[in-house]
């Protein structure tokens, strides 16, 4: 992944929430534990299509009210695809480094602004 690719804009998602660093950190912390990616991952395993796409929808709506630049990005070309009638474990297997990536990043954010 290339080094301009943004993965938490800060400054957007302290703006959705007023500017309140600490409610920001909060909401990211919830995130941290949502279930939506596992469920995305056991919906594919089973082929359950519109499992993957209704929690494929909610992990976008997440990323998107959460700045989550990168995750949004990734995450609604996979429902596009699962709406298309495409289950792409290789389009999973990206949302999956994004995720994590998000997720160390989230950390940084949280340690910053949570006290």
């Amino acid at each position: 992944m290339s080094d301009n690719v943004v993965l938490i804009n800060v400054e957007e998602g302290l703006s959705r929430v007023m500017n309140n660093a600490k409610l920001f950190s909060k909401l990211l912390g919830k995130f941290k534990i949502d279930p939506s990616l596992s469920e995305i991952e056991t919906a594919f395993a089973q082929g359950a299509v519109d499992t993957a796409k209704n929690s494929a929808h909610t992990l976008k709506g997440l990323a998107a009210n959460l700045s989550l630049t990168e995750l949004f990005k990734q995450v609604l070309e996979l429902e596009t695809q699962i709406k298309g009638g495409t289950m792409n474990t290789q389009q999973l297997a990206l949302v999956k480094d994004v995720y994590a990536q998000t997720l160390t990043e989230a950390d940084k954010v949280i340690e910053k602004y949570a006290g």
